[in-house]
């Protein structure tokens, strides 16, 4: 009996020590299916499509934005 108690301890911290490896690697190969499905275009499985927030068009800032006195900071911009 103690010899099955003691393979069962063994058993027991080796699948301790191998589930953080294991978990990982899968993963880790998980994030490769993503960056794979990126760079062909396609969604990944899972996502949701939304905007990039990159692609919004570009707003003219005024030249006097974020002065407290509301007057320019430099010349105009052209």
């Amino acid at each position: 009996m103690n010899t099955f108690l003691d393979l069962l301890v063994v058993l027991a911290v080796a699948a301790l020590l191998a589930a953080p490896a294991l978990y990982g690697a899968a993963r880790d190969h998980h994030l490769d299916r993503q960056i794979r499905a990126a760079r062909q275009g396609a969604r990944a499985p899972g996502t949701t499509k939304r905007p990039r927030p990159g692609n919004r068009p570009a707003r003219p800032v005024s030249p006097w934005a974020g002065t407290l006195s509301g007057k320019p900071l430099g010349p105009p911009r052209t």
